[in-house]
């Protein structure tokens, strides 16, 4: 009896080693078939960064993978919130960082929730502290940037850059006024003034005719109207611009500038100032065009920090648009790499309206070309007081940020931040206030000598 045990037990054995053998070898016959037909087997994709970028406008979510995969959403209110679903991953650390990247004082994301919904489909549930209109697209690899899954988060009724504006002159008036800095030469007329005063009174015994002839301080010219200047820091989010060798940002530099040039702006009673972004968020190129159109700015002032390849070059540059081609091949270069923003910093073309789209087609007046030239004179002629000019006048070039076809516009090179010293003098808060300075005085200057026509009130 033990030993018909025995044999039947081997002759099982027997039995599964062939079993075993034949599954090992279908296997392997698959993976030859599928090798021959090109086909590779499916893994999960990786998820490389996170990143999220809060501002007032919208909340911009992005993930960037080593290979593209599919996403579905699903909107749900009662409370607001937005699932997403994407398909062919698994949940890892870098995802779940997600959770730590929401701030509090995210206007439109209260929390997030990252799990596996099923083996390879990782899940997000947004807890929403508002209803959205979400937009969830894909963008191809570009420069550093891999395959990126952005998702926006638009608030459902759009903010009107004009409403903004007002909000934002209301909110100034509510504050205490503080008194703007004295203007050295206004204050030497004072005194001179003061003294002639002193002296007509002091001399009782002197003929009235001899006496000096009292004028009194000159009323300032009527304010016509107010004058609207939208400045530009370029860049913004997911596009970080020219980077120096220290690691500078030009996002990061030309915004401060564009705040400091903001202050200036908004210390004179007839001008106020219109920051196109005010955070560390992007903005679409024709976008920028858009908002500038909608609060009818007077002036258009874009601020850069841009970089070339030699190292050696310097200096600060305004540009304006050009209908025929670039002045130089330093403007055509960065034209062409400034125009390229929209590709970095991630637009979805697919929401673009038409509108917005026929923005950057329209025909540029050669009277804005020209208004653009002498704003651009007035600026660059005060840019060369504060440092080295790279070239000693305007240059064009068809920089699309460039094209509101009604308003003077003009683009900054402030200097070059590919050249070490000048990636220096860029970070340093004294340097930007110089220039924020300068820039101010142009546009100032242009003001004065070409006051624009008078037109309806917006406010």
């Amino acid at each position: 009896m033990p030993e018909e045990t025995a044999r039947v037990r081997r002759r099982l054995l027997r039995l599964a080693a062939r079993s075993a053998a034949a599954l090992a070898g279908a296997r392997s016959g698959l993976a030859a078939a599928l090798l021959a037909l090109g086909a590779r087997p499916a893994r999960a994709a990786s998820i490389l960064a996170v990143r999220v970028w809060p501002a007032r406008e919208y909340t911009r979510v992005t993930l960037e993978l080593d290979e593209p995969l599919k996403s579905t959403q699903m909107q749900l209110s009662d409370p607001p919130r937005l699932v997403v679903d994407l398909e062919g991953l698994e949940v890892d650390l870098t995802l779940r960082d997600l959770v730590a990247r929401i701030r509090a004082e995210d206007p439109y994301i209260r929390q997030v929730r990252v799990g596996q919904r099923r083996p390879r489909v990782a899940r997000l549930v947004f807890d929403l502290k508002t209803e959205v209109a979400p937009q969830l697209f894909t963008l191809a690899p570009v420069g550093t940037y891999r395959h990126r899954l952005v998702l926006d988060l638009h608030p459902a009724v759009p903010i009107d850059p004009l409403k903004t504006l007002l909000d934002d002159v209301r909110a100034r008036s509510a504050r205490p006024a503080l008194p703007p800095p004295e203007d050295p030469i206004a204050a030497l007329l004072r005194e001179r003034l003061a003294a002639q005063e002193r002296f007509a009174q002091s001399d009782e015994d002197v003929p009235r005719e001899a006496q000096p002839v009292m004028r009194g301080k000159r009323r300032p010219p009527a304010v016509r109207r107010m004058l609207t200047i939208a400045i530009d820091a370029g860049h913004g989010g997911e596009d970080p611009g020219a980077i120096g060798r220290r690691g500078t940002q030009e996002k990061d530099v030309v915004l401060r500038i564009a705040q400091m040039l903001r202050e200036r702006v908004n210390a004179e009673p007839d001008m106020r100032a219109y920051m196109i972004r005010d955070g560390d968020y992007f903005v679409p190129l024709a976008m920028r065009v858009a908002k500038a159109r909608r609060v009818q700015a007077d002036l258009f002032v874009s601020i850069h920090a841009d970089a070339v390849v030699r190292p050696q070059a310097r200096g600060a540059s305004v540009y304006v648009l050009s209908e025929r081609g670039a002045s130089s091949s330093t403007a055509r270069f960065l034209a062409r790499r400034e125009n390229a923003s929209d590709r970095i910093g991630g637009v979805n073309l697919s929401s673009r309206n038409r509108e917005v789209r026929q923005l950057l087609l329209d025909l540029t007046t050669t009277a804005q070309i020209q208004d653009s030239s002498r704003l651009g004179h007035f600026v660059l002629s005060e840019l060369g007081g504060v440092g080295r000019l790279h070239k000693p006048r305007i240059e064009q070039a068809g920089f699309a940020v460039l094209k509101a076809p009604d308003i003077p516009s003009i683009l900054v090179e402030t200097a070059f931040i590919s050249n070490p010293h000048e990636e220096r003098r860029l970070a340093d808060s004294r340097y930007q206030a110089r220039v924020a300075d300068a820039i101010f005085r142009g546009l100032r200057n242009y003001l004065q000598r070409h006051p624009p026509a008078p037109r309806a009130r917006v406010t």
